[in-house]
């Protein structure tokens, strides 16, 4: 039997048991949906779907790899206005100075549009390695298909995430690819609210310092925050972490978690009790894992009210501990509170999200880690730093500026000779530029 069928019908083949593959904590009645309006873009899923991003603002284009200057990504998203950043490159943008920080509000970084390989993120190390995508004390940004490869040691672990969202609001992250953190992969710091987190790959994080995803650190209020569809793979925890006050709405839905070695999922006290809801995620166990390792665990370090956990439908593929004691012990009933999608099963998530998470066309080091997720191979540390340099594909001709392709636009009636992102030429409600952004998307996927 191949490994892929193995994963396909839930199997631990090379690792042991597959434990509870169909959920050992199954709800029995109809899980509470709640619609959220999907302004982000056709089909965006989570509380950060209500994102405006760049919507009716100004089509930015990239036109240089460069660090700084004229056509350049910093300013793009340094700009002072509503926005699109279109991309008329593909390679990496390494960073010379530091990192530029998005803080002005209404922003789509729309990296569908690059040609070839697409765009990947980098610094250039110490003094100035910082993280490569900050965003900052803002509202309503969208991110969709950029990479983030940290292939150079920055100037401090604690300042080198992969992607950091602080004290942000309506943030949309989808089919992004993050590897090589020295801190977390994606990491969410205090005040933030409707954020989605979507469709993604983290990947590699550096040891002793391995971490996926950190939802929630130092939080001021309640936040409702969404983690769906999105591939944790050789990160030793914090697959993810989830630290909330009281009155937050936090889902982890559809999620497949791969060779944690002390930690996969991590439910905290510390903000006053987490309400989570983890639902149709796989946890698998890799060559990392050991017996010792925690599926979902419950951390009360310095605890200041008990988590609400609502379990349904995880599978526990491999030999580990799946749920801890303690979280046995916070298991509640019902959702803490609805959730904004209706979940697929873990089966149907698991292909799903081997197949299409990421950014797209997958480049050789998201290949090789969903390659090792099949294989049930690869280790914590060790990861190619190959970065996509681009192959030189020219871009989509775009006579007016408008962030279109021209020949998309004659066949689907916009106007070649005129700017009209914003219009809406077949009359279906979408723009026209979110329909282009669709297609381009399902090209990618091919």
């Amino acid at each position: 039997m191949s490994t892929f069928l193995c994963f396909a019908m839930l199997h631990a083949c090379s690792n042991g048991p597959a434990g509870d593959a169909e959920g050992q904590f199954t709800f029995e009645g109809t899980l509470p949906v709640v619609e959220t309006s999907a302004n982000a873009f056709p089909g965006a899923l989570g509380f950060g779907a209500i994102s405006k991003g760049g919507a009716e603002g100004e089509i930015i284009q990239v036109t240089t790899l460069a660090d700084d200057g004229p056509g350049s990504y910093r300013a793009c998203v340094t700009a002072d206005m509503p926005r699109v950043c279109v991309f008329r490159v593909e390679g990496v943008i390494r960073f010379t100075g530091r990192p530029p920080i998005i803080s002005s509000p209404y922003l789509t970084i729309a990296g569908q549009t690059a040609p070839g390989d697409g765009i990947t993120l980098a610094h250039s190390g110490a003094p100035h390695g910082r993280t490569p995508l900050v965003i900052k004390g803002t509202h309503d940004v969208v991110v969709r298909n950029i990479r983030v490869r940290l292939d150079r040691p920055g100037g401090a672990r604690e300042a080198e995430d992969g992607i950091t969202i602080e004290n942000s609001r309506r943030v949309m992250i989808d089919h992004v690819s993050v590897s090589g953190a020295r801190d977390e992969n994606i990491n969410g710091f205090a005040d933030n609210d409707a954020v989605s987190i979507t469709n993604s790959i983290f990947s590699y994080g550096v040891p002793r310092h391995d971490k996926c995803a950190l939802l929630g650190s130092d939080p001021v209020g309640p936040q409702n925050f969404s983690f769906i569809s999105n591939l944790c793979a050789h990160n030793g925890d914090r697959n993810p972490d989830v630290n909330f006050p009281p009155g937050s709405c936090i889902e982890v839905l559809n999620n497949v978690f791969y060779n944690a070695q002390s930690e996969f999922a991590e439910v905290w006290e510390g903000a006053g009790g987490t309400p989570v809801s983890l639902i149709g995620n796989s946890f698998v166990a890799g060559p990392d894992t050991r017996r010792a390792t925690i599926g979902i665990a419950n951390e009360r370090i310095a605890s200041t009210g008990p988590a609400s956990v609502f379990l349904h439908d995880n599978a526990f593929l491999g030999e580990f501990t799946q749920v801890a004691p303690a979280t046995r012990e916070r298991l509640v009933g019902d959702p803490p509170c609805p959730l904004t999608t209706e979940p697929r099963s873990s089966h149907e998530a698991m292909l799903d999200v081997l197949a299409n998470a990421g950014a797209m066309p997958r480049d050789p080091i998201d290949r090789q880690v969903v390659g090792e997720v099949h294989a049930r191979g690869g280790r914590i540390g060790r990861w190619p730093k190959m970065l996509a340099q681009g192959r030189g594909e020219r871009p989509y001709p775009d006579e007016d500026l408008d962030g279109m392709d021209d020949v998309w636009e004659l066949a689907h009636g916009a106007d070649t000779g005129v700017s009209d992102p914003w219009g809406d030429a077949d009359g279906d409600g979408i723009s026209n530029l979110s329909a282009f952004l669709a297609h381009r998307d399902a090209e990618l996927a091919r």
